[in-house]
C-alpha cells in the first residue's frame, strides 16, 4: 500500500513538471517589447534601456519599430551583456508603423541591455515612439 502511494505521488510530480515545461515552451518564440521611448524631432539620438530582469532580456533576435512618424535611423548600437556591442548603420527610413529587419543575437541567445539610436524624424512630425523588440 505504501509503495502504491509513493508511486502515485511521484507520477503526479512528474506530470506537473512536464505540464510546466509545456506551458513554458508554448510561451517561447514570440516577439515582445523590451523597451519603448518617445523621441523628438529636436533631438538627434536616444538611449533606450531594456526593461525587466535578467531573463526578460535574453533574446534570440532584436528589431526596432516606429509609431507616429517616418524616422530615418542613422545608426544603432546594441549593447549586449558580456558581449561586444553591435553597430548597425544600414537601416534607412522606417515608415510610421514600420519595423526594421531582425538582427540575430551574438551566439544562440544574448542578453540585450539596451541600445543607442541616432535618428532624424522625416517630415513635419514633432515626435514619434521608438520600440525595441526582442524575440525569444
Amino acid at each position: 500500500m505504501r509503495v502504491h502511494m509513493v508511486m502515485f505521488v511521484a507520477s503526479i510530480i512528474v506530470a506537473s513538471v512536464v505540464t510546466m515545461g509545456a506551458v513554458d515552451s508554448a510561451r517561447a518564440d514570440e516577439w515582445f517589447v523590451l523597451a519603448e521611448k518617445p523621441i523628438k524631432s529636436a533631438d538627434q539620438g536616444v538611449e533606450i534601456e531594456s526593461e525587466g530582469g535578467r531573463w526578460a532580456k535574453d533574446v534570440k533576435q532584436t528589431k526596432l519599430s516606429i509609431e507616429g512618424a517616418d524616422v530615418e535611423i542613422v545608426k544603432v548600437v546594441l549593447r549586449w551583456d558580456n558581449r561586444g556591442d553591435d553597430t548597425i548603420s544600414d537601416i534607412g527610413v522606417l515608415k510610421a508603423g514600420g519595423q526594421s529587419l531582425p538582427k540575430d543575437a551574438p551566439g544562440r541567445k544574448g542578453r540585450l541591455n539596451g541600445a543607442t539610436v541616432q535618428y532624424k524624424i522625416v517630415g513635419d512630425a514633432d515626435s514619434a515612439v521608438l520600440k525595441l523588440w526582442g524575440y525569444d
